[in-house]
């Protein structure tokens, strides 16, 4: 399979730049999976398509505050450190800006952190950094200090206002450098009256890295390797799995991460999942089929990526394609501040 079947046209006007007003203001476009068939929805209408017994699986990460900016010592030159995982105390691994003039033993002194300073330990093979702080709570000065790590296609800097709206409002685990950007849409109030409809939900954990917005460079889909991320799947959700597939309930996915997890861990004897953490560098593309997820609740994503590839297990290339060709006719709004889509199987009501 060609990366360029998973090519098209997308207008820059329609890349949103901002979020909505309101959370659940955003726009949704359901998706017949066996048909193609296409309805346009508000998101608060997603009760409508929803059963009770269904299972909504959320990704409770958290976005840090990863852009630090700072100056070298003794020179004063300009440092930027994009903060990409912890590795342990006081340790993490960053990409550093002008990396090429860094070396280790190096000291930064970070901007804003009350004199708090990061020292190059080692660089990596790939580029990157390992780098100590000299505060043991670097999640603190990351509060203190930090800037949210907006994706390269929103051509703004961050604002206040992101730091709350470029969050889940169920986000608990800190470590993600991207947000899982199908839960934008959820609002508390939202939740609550899912589940009092009797639709549950459920956790996993998955850090999303820089990663995520890597372009394909491969020409053949197979041949293109895939990145790592941090996982989690809680003992408490892979017994919730298992009710649901139990009481002829669904499994709806919330995002790519989720799927990516899920699946990870699913035992396809019995669709079902098998609780555990570790790194994850599964990829997903047709003509593979979901084991566990019965239905996906996603953004709309860039061209040639992997996370199209993902969505386009749901259903196939063509009726995803052309749901995404219907969605620029109608003005739908694309990437991470954009609508949503839910691609469901026919029969659901």
């Amino acid at each position: 399979m060609k990366v360029s079947d998973f090519d098209f046209d997308l207008p820059a006007d329609l890349i949103a730049q901002h979020p909505t007003a309101r959370r659940e203001q955003s726009r949704l476009l359901v998706l017949r999976r066996e048909s193609g068939r296409c309805d346009v929805r508000h998101f608060g209408d997603l009760g409508q398509y929803l059963r009770r017994g269904d299972l909504l699986v959320l990704n409770d990460t958290r976005v840090i505050a990863a852009r630090l900016f700072g100056h070298r010592e003794p020179t004063g030159g300009a440092v930027e450190a994009f903060l990409l995982e912890a590795l342990g105390g006081q340790r993490w691994q960053c990409l550093l800006r002008p990396g090429r003039r860094l070396r280790p033993g190096d000291q930064v002194v970070v901007a804003g952190a009350d004199g708090a300073r990061l020292t190059v330990s080692a660089r990596r093979a790939d580029g990157t950094f390992e780098v100590e702080f000299s505060v043991a709570d670097v999640l603190a000065l990351l509060e203190r200090a930090g800037r949210v790590p907006l994706p390269p296609y929103i051509h703004r800097e961050a604002s206040a206002a992101d730091r709350e709206r470029y969050q889940t409002v169920y986000a608990a685990r800190p470590g993600a450098v991207a947000a899982p950007t199908a839960g934008l849409h959820f609002t508390g109030d939202l939740l609550d009256e899912l589940r009092q409809r009797g639709i549950a939900t459920a956790c996993v954990t998955l850090h999303v890295g820089p990663g995520t917005f890597k372009p394909v460079q491969a020409e053949c889909v197979e041949d293109h390797v895939m990145h790592e991320e941090v996982y989690e799947l809680p003992a408490v959700t892979a017994e919730l799995v298992r009710l649901t597939r139990e009481r002829g309930g669904r499994v709806i996915a919330v995002g790519t991460t989720a799927v990516r997890t899920l699946e990870t861990c699913a035992d396809a004897a019995t669709r079902t999942v098998r609780p555990g953490t570790g790194r994850t560098s599964i990829f997903l593309y047709p003509p593979r089929l979901p084991v566990v997820c019965d239905a996906l609740l996603t953004n709309f994503h860039l061209p040639r990526s992997t996370l199209l590839m993902l969505v386009s297990c749901f259903s196939s290339v063509e009726r995803v394609l052309a749901a995404y060709r219907f969605a620029i006719q109608e003005r739908f709004r694309f990437y991470s501040y954009g609508d949503c889509m839910l691609v469901l199987p026919e029969e659901a009501q």
